[in-house]
């Protein structure tokens, strides 16, 4: 074989090959699994083309087994999967190959839809309708040529000089299916390859294609992109190739950089581009990627040149934090605590950079580890994250000044154990004391409870909270219920 299989991925393969045998039929393993398997990347699924009925050759092949695993098969689209338990010790999800069959199969496709007609086809039919060279390489299973890589794009070429090209000519391949722009970044973002020069030509003719392709999958490249070890790459080459501007507008306009009497700003754009690479070598945590990505997206919004000053964005980071919900509802993000996660940590980012400017109070640090919670670590990764200068005394300044903020946080929090800390005094105790309906003075005799725990004017326990609270009530003309 031209790849190198594990044992237990051959002797699957072979399986397949003795079904195929048995169907007298043709079958090709094809596109991902052998252009992983050639360079090296980690595979878990394999493709299966053969050249009659998809669905019965997974049937077939699944009888070959002991026990038989279940074949989910959707006879509309002629496709079938099985999945394989790779280890008899342990079943987990890591643990399944998962294998899906389909008919060797031409396409053609109506202007304002990607979904394409089908008919059967030849195997060169199947490996030219792939979306790039590289993914339509196949390798045989059947008897007279186990084995043999079958390449009529040279794709293997193209494997070598790390170069994304599609099997036939650019622009239609496209105009097909747009989605197939995002999947070129996505690969160019992965597999650190390069798009060729006609290639991206195409993406940027047929950028406004992109319109016709539903948000989830859009989305769902966004996301591998946001996962590649380099991030900024597909940015970069969406903001290049035109989709940005179409699929987020509101990142695009992160761009630019004005200059007033000689005074400028930086980018903002490749700022963050900046910010999320920093962060993506530390976690991947995708959310906390995403807090990277939307840091200062309230920038552009609150530009603004000053006198005497130059040019201020003061409070992005509120205008930001109100963007977020919008934003991941439009890319159809989850609008879940993992949107509030985002929001949080775009709203607190300037927070622990203003410590380090400052004589740092345990007041300070009690609201900041309050309000961060549980997130506090995440916030503290993206701010060191968001140190983009290329001066590095400046960043060794700015760091050595977050490890101080760091041990002052970890001093108050072994005192105040503030994290997910809520005052011991609740609008529930208030109200039942003063005989109140919920109401103003109920927030704000809580929020004065708050602020003097947070700012060490009183102790953080029920006596002194409680006491505190008569204090207040008196002020506001209110008498505990007798």
């Amino acid at each position: 074989m031209d790849i190198q299989c594990s044992q237990q991925e051959l002797f699957i393969l072979k399986k397949i090959a003795k079904a195929t045998e048995q169907l007298n039929t043709k079958s090709y393993l094809i596109g991902g699994f052998v252009r992983d398997k050639i360079i090296g990347r980690k595979t878990k699924d394999a493709d299966i083309v053969c050249l009659t009925d998809g669905i019965e050759l997974a049937h077939t092949t699944a009888n070959l087994f002991n026990p038989a695993p279940h074949v989910a098969f959707f006879k509309n689209f002629g496709t079938a999967q099985i999945k394989i338990n790779l280890s008899a010790e342990t079943v987990t999800t890591q643990n399944f190959f998962e294998i899906e069959f389909v008919g060797a199969r031409t396409e053609s496709y109506q202007k304002n839809s990607r979904k394409p007609f089908v008919k059967p086809g030849t195997l060169q039919d199947d490996q030219q309708r792939r979306d790039f060279t590289i993914n339509a390489l196949a390798i045989s299973l059947n008897n007279e040529d186990f084995g043999k890589l079958i390449d009529p794009f040279n794709g293997l070429k193209d494997l070598e000089n790390g170069l994304l090209k599609t099997p036939l000519e650019p622009s239609k391949t496209f105009s097909d299916d747009p989605l197939r722009m995002m999947r070129a970044i996505r690969f160019a973002t992965q597999l650190g390859f390069k798009i060729d020069n006609q290639t991206f030509d195409a993406i940027i003719e047929n950028a406004a294609r992109i319109k016709i392709v539903s948000q989830e999958r859009i989305t769902d490249e966004l996301n591998k992109i946001m996962l590649a070890d380099k991030p900024s790459v597909g940015w970069n080459l969406l903001s290049k190739s035109g989709l940005l501007e179409i699929i987020f507008p509101q990142m695009m306009a992160l761009h630019g950089a004005e200059y007033v009497d000689n005074k400028g700003h930086k980018d903002n754009f490749y700022h963050t581009l900046q910010v999320i690479d920093n962060i993506s070598v530390h976690t991947q945590d995708l959310w906390l990627r995403w807090a990277a990505l939307l840091h200062d997206i309230g920038k552009p919004a609150t530009k603004k040149f000053e006198e005497n000053i130059g040019w201020t964005f003061h409070g992005h980071e509120f205008v930001g934090a109100k963007m977020v919900p919008k934003i991941f509802a439009k890319l159809k993000l989850p609008l879940n605590e993992k949107m509030r996660f985002v929001q949080k940590l775009v709203a607190l980012h300037l927070r622990p950079i203003s410590l380090t400017k400052e004589n740092i109070t345990d007041s300070a640090v009690r609201r900041l580890l309050f309000e961060a919670g549980e997130d506090i670590d995440a916030l503290m990764q993206l701010c060191k994250a968001d140190i983009t200068s290329k001066n590095q005394q400046k960043v060794q300044r700015y760091l050595n000044n977050f490890a101080l903020v760091e041990a002052r946080m970890k001093e108050v929090e072994a005192k105040d154990n503030l994290r997910n800390w809520q005052p011991p005094i609740t609008g529930e105790i208030i109200m039942q004391t003063f005989n109140l309906p919920p109401s103003r003075k109920v927030g704000i005799i809580k929020d004065a409870i708050r602020d003097a725990i947070l700012d060490g004017e009183i102790d953080n326990n029920y006596t002194a909270a409680y006491n505190f609270m008569l204090i207040k009530a008196h002020e506001l003309n209110l008498q505990p219920v007798q």
